[in-house]
């Protein structure tokens, strides 16, 4: 197959699996279950992201200033800090490792 037959096989199955989310009935959605399964889904998610963001480099896994700055920017969650000096502060520590090394 093709890539243009892999991408429309991929847009088929999008728009189908859209289309199927319609054919859920609205007493599966409000169950308290299903509201805690989707949290968990997007938490997992996230942490996926964060995870491949961090440690992926192309093909390879890499260790670098990413790791320091994901480390720093955890720190200052656990510390509750505000969001904006969260993003800051894994920013400064991610440029003081790239400029040390």
């Amino acid at each position: 197959m093709t890539l243009w037959g892999f991408i429309l096989l991929a847009c088929a199955a999008t728009y189908l699996t859209k289309l199927a989310g319609y054919a859920v009935s609205a007493r599966w959605l409000q169950n308290p279950r299903m509201t805690r399964v989707a949290g968990a889904i997007t938490v997992a998610l996230l942490a996926s992201l964060t995870v491949m963001n961090t440690f992926a480099a192309g093909t390879a896994l890499v260790i670098d200033a990413r790791l320091v700055a994901l480390a720093a920017a955890a720190l200052a969650l656990w510390l509750r800090l505000p969001f904006l000096l969260v993003v800051v502060l894994g920013a400064v520590a991610a440029g003081l490792v790239r400029w040390w090394a």
